[in-house]
Parts: C-alpha cells; sequence; structure tokens
C-alpha cells in the first residue's frame, strides 16, 4: 500500500469511527418506552434449537419471537459458568472487569453499575425472579433490582449447589404475580430459568425426546410460551423489546467433557440470542456478525436514548439490527474453574468472523468458517494467525490478574498449619504462570473417569466410587472437586476417620470452600472429637467472611451442639445467639432448648420447641438437619403416630443417610403392626446408607423386633459387605 492508499485509508477509518461513536453517543433519545423482558435460560446450546438448524426438538415459542424479533447466528459468552455469564451479561462488563470468575468464592462488587441500575435510573421498575442457587442474592448480581426473588424450594444442604434449583413454572408464576401489579409500562422484567441445566429431568409430558437434554430444552419453551401469553393478555407483547440468550453452552461429550466450566469451545461459549422489537421492528432478519454478551447492556441503552458508560467495552447492536455493519472486536472468554477446582491451566479464547484462537499451554486455532465444530487446530500451519491473536489476546487482559476466591490471608495460613494442614501445597497460587500447569485438554481421561465416579455415585454402587475417585487424585492431588466427592462418600459409607482425612485435603486444596471449613468440623463432632472440633469451628469462623452468612451459621450451631454435648447449656445458648445474628431463618434459639429438654426425655416440653423451630424455618432454601427427625421422634414418644409419620419421612426424604430417622420409622411402623413397612425401611436403611452403624441398627431393630432369623441375616450380610472391601 502507498503512502496515499495508506492515508486515505485512515482517513475513511476515522470516518468511520467517528460516524459509530457519533451514532454511540448521540443518537436521538426516547425510542423505546415500554417493558424490556430479559430471559436467560441456562446452559442452552445454540445449536439445540430450531432456528439455529436443529430438528430434533420443537421450540414453538422461541420461533415465534424469533420469526418476530432479530436472530443473532453468532453470539458467544464470556465465561461457561453461570455466576461469571450473567456478571457479565447484566455489567457489559468482561470477567476480569467485573471481578467474578468462578460460581463459587466471588460475588459482584457492591457499586458496579448493572443493566437494572441503570435502567432504575430511567425510571423502570426493576425485578428479577431466578431459579438457581448460584444466582442467589448474596453474590451480588441482585445489585440494581427493586425486587429479586430467589426464594428456592427447601432442600437437604447435603445436596450440591450446583443443583439447588426452582422449576422455570414455579419462577415464572413469582413473575407473573409481580407482573399483576403493574399498572404502568415502563418495566424491566428478568427472568432466568434453570432448564436445561443437568440433571436433564424433564416433566414426564417431554420424556418422549430420545434425549432428556432436548426435553428440557422443549419444556423451559413451554414456560416462556406462557409468558409470551400472559404479556399479549396483558397487551404489552407488541409494545415490549424482549431478548432471549443463555448464559452458555452444554458439552455433551463434543469435545470429553459432558457438561460445561472446563473447555471453550464452541458447544459451551456459542450462545442463542435472539432480540424481539417493539412493534416488530425488524423482524425476521437474521446477523451473521459475530456478537458477544457485553454488547447488550450498551444495547439496551441506545434502545431507550440513555448514555452508554465510556469504559465500556461492548458494541451497540443497534446498527446491526437495522442492518448496518458493526466494528469488528476480538470476542473474550475465560474459563478458570480447572484452575481453580482441578489444579490445572485456566484457558482464554479470543474469537472473531473466521477465526476462534484459544490460549493454553499447547495453543489452539480453529477456521471456523471451515471448520464450526473445531475438530482440527489450524495452530501449526497457521503460526503467525495464531501469534497475533495471541498478542490481541495479551493486549485486551493487559494488567488482569487471576483473582483467587477468596484469598487465605497468611494469619489465617498459620492458623491452618497450627491445626495440622500442610501449607496449602495444593493450593494453585495466582501468581503461577498457566503455561506451567497440565493443560486441560491433555486430561481429557481424567474428565472421563470423574464422569464415570459420578454416574457411580448415582447407582449407589459408594466403594467403587470411591475408589474411583481415589485413583484420580493419586496423581491429580490438586483436583478440589474429587476430594470432596470422596469425603462425602467416606462420611455416607461410616468411615469417618477417612472421611476427616479427605475433608482436610479439601481444605488444602481450596481453602476458601466454606463447606470444607464446616465439613470438617461435622465430622469430628460425629467422631465425639469435641475438643478438636471446637478449634476446627473457631477456624472456620476466623475464615469465613461476613457474607457467608449461611456458613458462619452453621459454624455456630455446631459449636452450640459441641457445647450441649460437654453439658454447657449457657455455652450451648451463647452460641445460638450468635449463629441467629448471622442468619435469622436458622432457629437455634429454639433448637437449644428443645435439644435440653429432648435429652433429658422430657418430650411434651421439647416438643413446642422443636415445633416452633419448624415454623421459624419455613421459606429456608436449606432445611436444617435432624429438626424434623426429633420433631417426629418426640411426636412419636408421646404416642401420637399419624403426626409422628410425616415429620420422619420427610427427614429421611430430605436426608437419606439418616439411620435415626429410618430407624425410627420402623419403631414407629412395628408398633402400628404394619410388618411390610418395617422390613421395607430396613431394607431400605441398608440400600442407601450401608454403613457399620447402618448393619449394626438392622440387627438391633430385628432383634429387638424378636426377629432372630432376620438379625442374623443382617450380621451375614454385613459380613459379605466387609469382604467386598
Amino acid at each position: 500500500m502507498n503512502r496515499r492508499h495508506a492515508i486515505l485509508a485512515l482517513v475513511a477509518a476515522a470516518a468511520a469511527a467517528a460516524v459509530w461513536f457519533g451514532w454511540r453517543a448521540a443518537r436521538p433519545p426516547g425510542a423505546h418506552t415500554g417493558p424490556i423482558i430479559l430471559i436467560s435460560i441456562d446452559t442452552l446450546r445454540a445449536d439445540r434449537l430450531p432456528a439455529y438448524g436443529y430438528r430434533q426438538v420443537a421450540t414453538p415459542a422461541i420461533d415465534a419471537l424469533a420469526a418476530d424479533g432479530v436472530v443473532f447466528e453468532s453470539a458467544w459468552a464470556h465465561s461457561p459458568m453461570t455466576l461469571p455469564s450473567h456478571a457479565s451479561i447484566l455489567t457489559g462488563r468482561l470477567p476480569f472487569e467485573h471481578g467474578v470468575r468462578d460460581n463459587m468464592g466471588f460475588t459482584l462488587k457492591a457499586g458496579v453499575p448493572t443493566l437494572a441500575s441503570l435502567l432504575a435510573e430511567r425510571g423502570f421498575a426493576t425485578a428479577g425472579f431466578i431459579s438457581a442457587y448460584v444466582l442467589r442474592r448474596e453474590t451480588g448480581i441482585a445489585s440494581g433490582f427493586a425486587a429479586y426473588d430467589d426464594a428456592l424450594p427447601a432442600t437437604s444442604p447435603e445436596k450440591a449447589t450446583g443443583e439447588v434449583q426452582r422449576d422455570g413454572a414455579q419462577t415464572l408464576a413469582a413473575a407473573e404475580a409481580w407482573l399483576a401489579g403493574r399498572a404502568d409500562e415502563r418495566w424491566f422484567l428478568f427472568l432466568h430459568l434453570y432448564e436445561p441445566h443437568s440433571p436433564y429431568e424433564p416433566p414426564e409430558r417431554f420424556k418422549r425426546f430420545r434425549d432428556p437434554y432436548d426435553g428440557e430444552i422443549a419444556y423451559a419453551d413451554e414456560i416462556i410460551g406462557r409468558l409470551v401469553g400472559t404479556l399479549k393478555q396483558r397487551g404489552d407483547y407488541d409494545r415490549s423489546l424482549i431478548v432471549v440468550l443463555s448464559d452458555h453452552g452444554e458439552g455433551l461429550g463434543d469435545h470429553g467433557e459432558m457438561e460445561h466450566g472446563i473447555f471453550l469451545y464452541s458447544e459451551t461459549t456459542k450462545v442463542p440470542l435472539v432480540v424481539k422489537l417493539p412493534g416488530g421492528r425488524e423482524a425476521g432478519r437474521r446477523v451473521a456478525q459475530p456478537v458477544q454478551h457485553i454488547d447488550l447492556l450498551p444495547t439496551l441503552l441506545e434502545e431507550i436514548g440513555a448514555p452508554v458508560p465510556a469504559e465500556l467495552k461492548g458494541r451497540s447492536l443497534v446498527p446491526a439490527v437495522g442492518g448496518a455493519a458493526i466494528p469488528d472486536a476480538g470476542l473474550y472468554a475465560e474459563a478458570l474453574y480447572p484452575r481453580y477446582h482441578f489444579g490445572w491451566s485456566e484457558l482464554y479464547a479470543l474469537t472473531d468472523a473466521r477465526y476462534r484462537f484459544i490460549r493454553a499451554p499447547k495453543d489452539e486455532l480453529y477456521d471456523i468458517q471451515q471448520d464450526p465444530g473445531e475438530r482440527r487446530s489450524v495452530a501449526a500451519e497457521r503460526e503467525s494467525t495464531r501469534v497475533a491473536m495471541r498478542q490481541a489476546l495479551e493486549r485486551l487482559m493487559a494488567g488482569a490478574s487471576i483473582d483467587a476466591p477468596r484469598p487465605v490471608s497468611s494469619e489465617a495460613q498459620e492458623q491452618l498449619k497450627a491445626l495440622g494442614y500442610v501449607a496449602m501445597q495444593s493450593t494453585v497460587s495466582p501468581k503461577t504462570s498457566g503455561d506451567s500447569l497440565p493443560d486441560p485438554k491433555d486430561n481429557v481421561r481424567v474428565l472421563e473417569l470423574y464422569r464415570q465416579g459420578l454416574d457411580l455415585v448415582r447407582d449407589n454402587r459408594l466403594a467403587e466410587a470411591t475408589k474411583a475417585f481415589q485413583a484420580i487424585v493419586a496423581s491429580n492431588p490438586a483436583m478440589a472437586d474429587v476430594w470432596g466427592e470422596i469425603a462425602g462418600l467416606l462420611v455416607r459409607q461410616g468411615r469417618l476417620e477417612e472421611a476427616l482425612a479427605a475433608y482436610k485435603r479439601l481444605v488444602e486444596t481450596a481453602p476458601y470452600d466454606p463447606a470444607a471449613l464446616v465439613s470438617v468440623v461435622q465430622v469430628l463432632v460425629e467422631l465425639r472429637r469435641l475438643d478438636e472440633a471446637k478449634a476446627q469451628a473457631q477456624l472456620a469462623l476466623n475464615l469465613l467472611p461476613a457474607g457467608e452468612a449461611r456458613w458462619r451459621a452453621t459454624a455456630h450451631k455446631l459449636l452450640m451442639r459441641i457445647a450441649l454435648a460437654s453439658g454447657d447449656v449457657p455455652g450451648a445458648r451463647a452460641e445460638a445467639r450468635l449463629g441467629e445474628q448471622e442468619d435469622p431463618t436458622l432457629p437455634l434459639m429454639n433448637l437449644v432448648e428443645g435439644l435440653s429438654n429432648y435429652e433429658a426425655g422430657d418430650f411434651a416440653a421439647a416438643l413446642p420447641h422443636f415445633q416452633e423451630a419448624l415454623r421459624r424455618s419455613a421459606g429456608r432454601t436449606f432445611e436444617v438437619p435432624d429438626l424434623h427427625f426429633y420433631l417426629g421422634d418426640s411426636l412419636a414418644r408421646l404416642e401420637r403416630y399419624a403426626e409422628a409419620e410425616p415429620h420422619l419421612i420427610e427427614e429421611v426424604r430430605l436426608f437419606p443417610g439418616s439411620i435415626r430417622a429410618r430407624s425410627g420409622l420402623a419403631m414407629l411402623y412395628r408398633v402400628q403392626g404394619r410388618d411390610q413397612d418395617v422390613a421395607r425401611t430396613i431394607e431400605a436403611m441398608l440400600r442407601v446408607s450401608p454403613t457399620p452403624e447402618s448393619y449394626a441398627m438392622a440387627e438391633k431393630l430385628w432383634t429387638m423386633f424378636g426377629e432372630p432369623a432376620r438379625a442374623a441375616a443382617v450380621r451375614a450380610a454385613r459380613r459379605s459387605a466387609l469382604q467386598e472391601k
């Protein structure tokens, strides 16, 4: 290119930039004053929708919105994780800018402007309705919403947080109740659906699909159809601006990952994006140019005529909606999950219209026009492109650090060492270069073994699953998630000393994990090592920040139990008060009084305290362990059997491994002469929780019931189980 052409090119580029920034800064205000609805369908791959060419599932509601709106054919997420991705959607900032890098250990900083807060400043009523625990208000994601409904059905605290969810129909019902009170038209509604996130368990009517993932997609579409029907009934549909998207996709085994979080291939980061504009403007248009989550906030602000914060890297898609080109941009994505949870290298990606570059210990480069499934890396043969994209990625990330999930202070590390923990030798330092860590793609076999272990757990093959996970950490000691699986399995098998050692390895690997810290205390309490348990509980309180109210309250609850076990009732009451200050929904004062009377054998006096504790805990996401048992057992001992049975059954539902609840049920059934129910209950106890304690209790029960042959059969089964181990 000669000098004259170069100057002309620069002038043209400057003119284009001037037009762009002029559009962005000076577009006439006041375009849209009606409702804005943002629908996020968690874990939905773009290529599993008919609007993107898939034919194995029917989604009439999304298809209709696509026909009435604009479909972006190449939309990309910045993270394959729910919380970081939604933080980018709602702030218009990349993960290293808003600081939320994983679902666990991070919160959105107070004061960061969000879509909700910016719309509220323009007079919009704002409300969010979410379906998963990972988006609870304590994460900061509720910032800017005047109403934020994160009420989830009561469940066991033993359940993995990623599986704690609300049925999308229930979330929609809460949203529609809010809508029923709106007489104005200037409002913003955020609806989050957790279908089709795993486990894939669609309603019966959608199990006709060969793939249950597709069945959950169909169910999510049905829910969206109901919302659209409500909007039409209210007369809001035509004047509404509706956005349908996903936070990330799902691996489904395409590159060795069944779910999401590890890799950055298109199956987990290419997402649907449909924008239905008021009045059907630009209906039916399809945009091929690559776009990204952080483009959404500038787009919506421009649609309502609001200024766009100058520091945002996203582009308004308003010109693209109208058929014009928008400035090209390298689209950023990151996956820090492998670093935080497995001790492997993190991954970064940069995508443009032609190439997708993945930075790793061994870089990958894909020509996504020729190879959209990213099956063959061309990094070696297109070295100049690889280097150019790596440099562009490094410029984009300049100055960004790898945030540690809730860093552990040197003082806290000294406390950990004093209690016997290794000096965090398994933890990957934030300063450690990713290029020096194992490459996730070299560990696909490990992921497969991990998945097989999880399948064994689902089949209740606990000993086999334990061995499978132990084989993984033998050569991958920094895999925090696997240590957590091992520890939980060992508890379920009654192997408490081994479980304690595994939980301590988990703390060493992930000292920011509140569940790990508290689980060490729980196991020590079960082992009756109360002095150690007390020291560990104090350590947990020192390590847990103020924002972890749930876990801090649990630590105080354990200290309360330790005090009661030591005969220190005033100390137990003091811990109960502290726990309630942390979490007022945890009825520790009622519990401590109820337990004091229960242990003294005064069940009539204990009963009202347990009943009040149950009443006060209504609405909690995580049920209080043993509360239903103590209430049911107190009723049973008072011979109020019909009232006792539902509580014991509920305890078993919430805590399937509860030996005391199952044995209480067996005794209740025996008193009532329900012998078949007795046998069924004892068999279930041994099947679900095949521990020495379960076998001992089963033998004791059959002996008490005058069934020596059955007691002998349990002894024989126990010997056989021990030989198999």
